[in-house]
Order: C-alpha cells, then sequence, then structure tokens
C-alpha cells in the first residue's frame, strides 16, 4: 500500500477507521523501509492528522510514537500538549521530548501530564526542580519513588515545605535510600506537626500539649537520624535545624544528657562560630575552664548553664570510666547532676529548667523499664523452653558434652 493510499484510508468517515489509518503510516514512518521522498510524504501526512477532530486518531499516533527514538520531533511535541490523556503517552516514555520540552509540559499541562513526566524512567536535576516547583502531591509521590530522578537537595526541601503534609509523600521520600539528613529531619519534623494538630484536632491534647509532645518527639528523632551520621552530614543537619529556629538549648541539652557528644560539639561550633576541633577541646577540658566562655559564645540562655555545666563534668567522669553507662538513652546520673546543680537557683529562673529535667528524668526512667521489661520477658521465654525439654534428655545431652571434652 503506497503512501497516498494511506492518505485516503485517513479521510474515512469511521473515526474508528482514521485511527487504524493513522498507526499503520506511523509504523511505515518508523519501520517500513521508505524512500526518502516517501517517507517525507509519511511525516507530512501524520502531521496533518494531528488536526484530526477525534482523540481517537491522535491517541493512535501518539501510542505509535510514545517509544520511538525515530518519531518525528515537532509530531511528538505537539502530541505531548495535547489532552492529558493522550499527551501523557509520550510525556511518560518518549526519547524525543528534551529536558526544556519537559519542563514546558509541566509548567502548562495539567496534573496528570506532570505525574506521566514523574514516572519517566530517567529524570534531570532541572525536570525534577520544575517539578518540586508546580506539581501537586500526587506527581511528588511518583516523583519520590522514582529511582532514576536526580533530584537536588534543594528540590527535596522544596517538596517538603510545599506538600510535606502529605504522608504518602513523607513515606515516599523517607524510602529514598539516598536521602539527606536534613531532608529526613524536615520529614520528621512535618510528621510531628501532622500529629500534633491530629490529636489536638480531636481534643485529645490541649494545644500546648500537643505541641510540646510534638517538639520532644521530634527532638528524640532528630538525635536518633544524627546518631553515627557522617561528620558533614550532620553539619548540614545542624545548619537546618538552626536556620528553622530547631537547634534549642533544650535539644542540645537532651544530646548532651544523652551522651551523644558528636552531635554537642556540632552543635556548639555551629552556634559559637568556632572551629570543631576548638570545640571539642573545650569540651572535654578536664578541668572544665574553657565551657563557660564557650557556653556563653554559643548564645545560650544563661539560665540553663549551671546544668550543661554539671552534665558535662558528669560525662566526662562517664568517659573516664568512673561510672560507665551504656546505650545511647538519657542518663538519669546525669540529669540527677544537673538537677542538683540548679537546685540553688531562685525559682523564677530553675522551676521551667527543672521541670525540663524531671521530663527527661521520666523518660530515662521509661526506657529503662522497657529495657528491663523485655530482658525478663527474654528469661522467661527461655525459662519456658527449658521446662518443656525432658530432664532425661538435659541429662543425656550434658552426658554428651563431657565425653566430647574428655
Amino acid at each position: 500500500m503506497t503512501i497516498r493510499q494511506f492518505l485516503l484510508w485517513t479521510q474515512h468517515d469511521s473515526a474508528g477507521r482514521r485511527a487504524e489509518a493513522a498507526s499503520a503510516l506511523a509504523r511505515a514512518y518508523l519501520y517500513g523501509g521508505l524512500d526518502p521522498e516517501a517517507r517525507w510524504e509519511a511525516k507530512t501526512a501524520v502531521t496533518a492528522l494531528l488536526d484530526d477532530a477525534s482523540p481517537l486518531v491522535r491517541r493512535a499516533l501518539a501510542e505509535a510514537f510514545a517509544n520511538a527514538a525515530g518519531a518525528p520531533r515537532p509530531v511528538v511535541v505537539a502530541l505531548a500538549q495535547d489532552v492529558p490523556e493522550i499527551a501523557a503517552l509520550v510525556l511518560a516514555r518518549s526519547p524525543v521530548l528534551s529536558d526544556a520540552d519537559l519542563v514546558d509540559c509541566a509548567a502548562i499541562g495539567e496534573e496528570p501530564a506532570r505525574l506521566a513526566v514523574a514516572g519517566r524512567p530517567s529524570l534531570s536535576p532541572m525536570v525534577c526542580g520544575a517539578l518540586a516547583e508546580i506539581a501537586g502531591p500526587a506527581a511528588l509521590r511518583a516523583l519520590a519513588a522514582n529511582p532514576g530522578a536526580a533530584i537536588t537537595l534543594g528540590s527535596l526541601m522544596r517538596m517538603v515545605e510545599r506538600h510535606g503534609g502529605d504522608g504518602a509523600l513523607r513515606e515516599a521520600l523517607l524510602a529514598r535510600p539516598d536521602l539527606p539528613l536534613d531532608v529526613r529531619q524536615a520529614v520528621t519534623a512535618e510528621l510531628a506537626r501532622s500529629l500534633s494538630a491530629f490529636v489536638v484536632g480531636c481534643g485529645w491534647l490541649s494545644a500546648e500539649r500537643g505541641e510540646r509532645v510534638a517538639r520532644e518527639a521530634r527532638e528524640r528523632t532528630t538525635l536518633g537520624l544524627a546518631e553515627g551520621a557522617a561528620q558533614e552530614e550532620r553539619r548540614r543537619l545542624v545548619a537546618y535545624l538552626r536556620r528553622h529556629g530547631q537547634l534549642t538549648a533544650g535539644l542540645i541539652l537532651r544530646a548532651m544528657l544523652s551522651r551523644q557528644m558528636a552531635f554537642t560539639e556540632t552543635a556548639f561550633a555551629d552556634l559559637s562560630g568556632l572551629p570543631g576541633e576548638r570545640v571539642a577541646a573545650l569540651l572535654h577540658d578536664g578541668r572544665g575552664q574553657g565551657f563557660p566562655a564557650l557556653y556563653r559564645r554559643a548564645g545560650l540562655p544563661a539560665a540553663l548553664e549551671p546544668a550543661f555545666a554539671a552534665a558535662m563534668s558528669a560525662w566526662r567522669e562517664e568517659a573516664d570510666g568512673l561510672a560507665a553507662e551504656a546505650g545511647p538513652a538519657l542518663s538519669r546520673r546525669m540529669i540527677e547532676r544537673a538537677a542538683t546543680a540548679c537546685a540553688g537557683l531562685p525559682f523564677a529562673e530553675s522551676h521551667a529548667i527543672v521541670a525540663l529535667l524531671n521530663r527527661f528524668e521520666a523518660e530515662a526512667a521509661r526506657d529503662e523499664a522497657r529495657l528491663v521489661a523485655r530482658t525478663l520477658a527474654d528469661e522467661a521465654a527461655v525459662a519456658a523452653v527449658l521446662e518443656s525439654i525432658p530432664a532425661a534428655l538435659i541429662e543425656s545431652y550434658r552426658q554428651d558434652r563431657i565425653r566430647i571434652a574428655a
């Protein structure tokens, strides 16, 4: 069949027959081995079919050209700007479209078009950045779940800023294996905010208590993220916390009382502007002479200085092996030392500090209780298994072990 015969077929009254002709003409252009003149005629014909009033015809062209690297670029670009169900076919797969085409279609298209772009096998930072700025939650979820998307730190942060309240988006972001620590913290903060709003909205907690619970949960998660992180990641995390007003004296005190000295040093270095090595030397100075100057330079509340100094002194003793305790949880011994240091302060200055330390102590006690309960449960389970074994079998096993040892 010649190209001119295909053209006659495309003039049929039935939209279905015209769509069949469009599909056949597109395949002939791509795979028919046409000579230059016939190829030009075929290209002209499929371009003219873009004006067909029936979406069936244009959809047939989109399906034929979606995966083809040899598809005529003007036709593919036009199809990418068609109605959403047609545009999505080429936006999702066409290798002909450039980054500029994709950004333009995402900017002027509807959400289904952005969703199609977000799911492409490979996406450049430029396209990801455009989607981060304009796409809705559904497209951003697809983008976050796309392992071939090269999303920059700035774009990830923008996604959280715009739609961090969407739970499915948070889940998709947290599932990314390469998610930077500061972005993970931003997602955590959004989760804490959403949970606080939920419990307050349900009337389960007052607004003030909901905010406190959310803040303390966020702080615990922050220190969990920071634990074991690389130095550069930890610096970025601390810088993010400071920019967003989350690098509070309470968080730094919690880090110190949890023995997370790497985070504590990074926080003091960021607040004081001193090099990390200098900060570490001042914090770990056994005489404690440099700590007051470091504390004041960091701009932390003067009322909390005795608590910090006492906690640091207790930590130095633990580090020297005088009263070592294992684990990353809050140290009750350090909390007690800090509370004792604040006992002589005027009530107006100490009541908020003591209340904070009391909450820390309650949290530490609960953590210890959970650990003990799990240990007792494990021991009980082992004992139950042993009791279920016949005594004769145990004795036989013991005698076999004696013979082997002999």
